[in-house]
């Protein structure tokens, strides 16, 4: 039986000019879930990384824990199946003010609950994405993505079967993933995306002719290793 791990990215900076960069915490992270395999001496036969800076840098840093040995005969690959879809675009569509930094925290900061606002803001900006009536403002629609995703896991599960494979990828990927396997709506796919714990990890298993799900969103090694704060979702 094979295993396919899927990880979430550390914390990205999210709010900076450039999101794509994993933050302080982020690579903390990383680090932490390196340090957890390490500790299970748990190896893996094939590396993939979805094409993104962040998680690129996830990998690295992570995988930096294992001694050599564990990783001894890894292949790496990168995969841009396994890329995010432009949450940039998707929230500037929705919110124009997303496009000004300046603009958009003052924005925020008139709620009583940013957190929560922004959640909202989200949740709405997935919806026009998803619904398909505004199809033409996308670089990339929603029945794209999902295609694109489930097709990388269609070519893993070819080139992998009976070894430990790690993903790197993103909260959107992950989600879209677990609708496939798991027949969820598109409202379901939105809920889990802001629930997803940075560097989680999601396991699923192998068989012929089949992919199924052992557990989802697992961050014990954060909470576990991590110092108080350790566990983020943006």
């Amino acid at each position: 039986m094979g295993q396919i791990y899927l990880v979430r990215h550390g914390q990205a900076s999210f709010g900076s000019a450039n999101y794509d960069q994993l933050s302080t915490l982020g690579y903390e992270q990383a680090r932490l879930l390196g340090q957890w395999y390490a500790n299970s001496r748990q190896s893996f036969h094939c590396v993939v990384v979805g094409g993104m800076a962040r998680h690129r840098q996830t990998a690295d840093t992570c995988l930096a824990e294992l001694p050599k040995p564990q990783l001894a005969d890894t292949e790496w690959i990168t995969d841009e199946g396994f890329a995010e879809f432009d949450h940039h675009q998707v929230l500037l569509r929705h919110c124009p003010e997303f496009g000004d930094a300046v603009a958009f925290k003052e924005m925020m900061a008139r709620h009583v609950e940013p957190q929560r606002a922004l959640e909202h803001l989200f949740r709405a900006a997935m919806q026009r994405w998803m619904s398909g009536w505004h199809d033409s403002d996308y670089g990339e629609t929603w029945p794209e993505f999902r295609r694109r995703c489930v097709a990388a896991l269609e070519r893993l599960d070819t080139g992998s079967r009976g070894q430990s494979t790690i993903v790197f990828t993103s909260g959107g990927v992950i989600s879209t993933l677990m609708q496939h396997l798991l027949g969820l709506q598109d409202y379901q796919v939105m809920d889990m995306t802001w629930t997803l714990a940075n560097c989680a990890v999601t396991k699923l298993l192998q068989r012929p002719g089949q992919i199924t799900l052992s557990y989802l969103n697992n961050y014990a090694h954060l909470e576990w290793l991590g110092q108080p704060g350790a566990v983020t979702y943006r």
